[in-house]
């Protein structure tokens, strides 16, 4: 298993993440439009949490719309500065 679907920490980490950047108008089109924020400007949260995102955080998680995730979650890898911070705020150690 994947450490991202054991965590998830970084899908529940801050409201304004993820916020949307480089996607194509046709990309963003595909993302349902009750799990995008209200003004559009990434995915819509609830409780720092991105809506998209199912599961327990550090135990067992999925994002639901994993092949339509914007391009700001693509980036997120594994161990690098943006999953340790989230995995900071959980208490998860860094990977």
């Amino acid at each position: 298993m994947s450490p991202c679907q054991a965590c998830g920490a970084c899908c529940a980490y801050d409201s304004s993440w993820p916020r949307f950047s480089l996607e194509a108008e046709e990309d963003l089109a595909l993302i349902p439009a009750h799990l995008v924020a209200l003004d559009k400007s990434g995915m819509r949260s609830v409780d720092n949490r991105c809506t998209a995102l199912a599961g327990e955080i550090g135990k067992h998680v999925g994002c639901t719309i994993y092949g339509l995730r914007p391009d700001v979650c693509r980036a997120c890898q594994p161990g690098d500065e943006e999953c340790n911070t989230a995995r900071a705020k959980y208490g998860f150690a860094p990977i």
